[in-house]
């Protein structure tokens, strides 16, 4: 029988993440994660820069991101997208929509830090809201933003999330235990603030 949770089938979420497997923004590509991408990925899984704000580890060799693409991305790819930049055909990060059921998923995005700063990670974040809210007909994303990354809190107030509370040693990093702030949209807040 079908997995249910919460009376709805989990199922019923794979046909619309298949049908919106490729996403388009102005500037960018939102598609399946591929094999091809290691070696842009490994360019920002490899940055300690990059790494001081997410939740894997500092991948040391080529290896170390074809397996993380295979086993993470490739394994299960629907939500889970590499961000290509149109303008130079470059792969420059991932966003996914995580731990999915038929009522919310959180958002996670990394991006290759020479392309921070460009307003990128803001629109590949408002792409999958879209998907979340008018495709998934999902009722919250939540995200989590290390208190040390005050970029991302800016990415999240770009694209409406709001903030409500902070959660104390809770995501590890090679650092520690870190603090995390909890960001949330519920599919009405959204709605109210998107022009018709």
């Amino acid at each position: 029988p079908p997995n249910k949770m919460g009376g709805v089938n989990m199922t019923s979420l794979n046909l619309p993440l298949a049908k919106y497997a490729t996403l388009e923004t102005s500037r960018l590509t939102l598609r399946p994660i591929q094999l091809s991408d290691a070696a842009d990925m490994f360019e920002y899984a490899s940055d300690p820069k990059v790494i001081e704000y997410v939740s894997f580890e500092q991948h040391q060799t080529l290896a170390d991101t074809q397996k993380a693409i295979a086993d993470h991305f490739m394994v299960a790819p629907l939500g889970r997208f590499g961000i290509i930049h149109r303008q130079t055909n470059k792969f420059i990060g991932t966003i996914s929509l995580m731990d999915l059921t038929p009522h919310g998923a959180e958002i996670g995005y990394v991006l290759n830090r020479k392309f921070w700063g460009q307003g990128l990670a803001p629109e590949a974040a408002q792409a999958l809201l879209e998907l979340a809210f008018q495709h998934l007909d999902l009722k919250y994303i939540q995200a989590y933003q290390l208190t040390s990354n005050p970029q991302s809190a800016r990415v999240l107030e770009k694209i409406g999330l709001k903030c409500i509370g902070t959660l104390p040693n809770y995501l590890p990093s090679a650092a520690g235990m870190l603090d995390t702030n909890l960001w949330m949209i519920t599919q009405a807040e959204y709605t109210a603030s998107t022009p018709h």
